[in-house]
């Protein structure tokens, strides 16, 4: 089922591209034929296979906590490229 002229343009408005004419219907095609590839797929026998959430065998490493106190004058480095407000450090705002 080919991509519609719509779905390319909603596509291009999600991913904040402005295309000309000639690139909707160039990157039109190559969408169908990604997908076309991706529906190979559903031809696949997966009835019996596992599914699977990690494949390389990793697993979280969980340490304590441990706190080492600093020397006096990593304190006093550290408070020189801040500011402190109430007797705490204040940092800039991350949103």
């Amino acid at each position: 089922m080919p991509i519609s002229r719509e779905e390319i343009e909603h596509i291009a408005e999600l991913s904040r591209l402005s295309l000309t004419e000639e690139e909707k219907e160039k990157f039109g095609k190559q969408l169908d034929s990604i997908l076309a590839y991706i529906s190979q797929l559903n031809e696949v026998d997966t009835r019996r296979v596992e599914p699977t959430a990690q494949v390389s065998g990793l697993a979280d490493v969980w340490r304590p906590d441990e706190v080492k106190p600093w020397d006096q004058s990593e304190v006093a480095a550290a408070l020189r490229q801040g500011e402190l407000e109430g007797g705490q450090i204040k940092v800039k705002r991350v949103l």
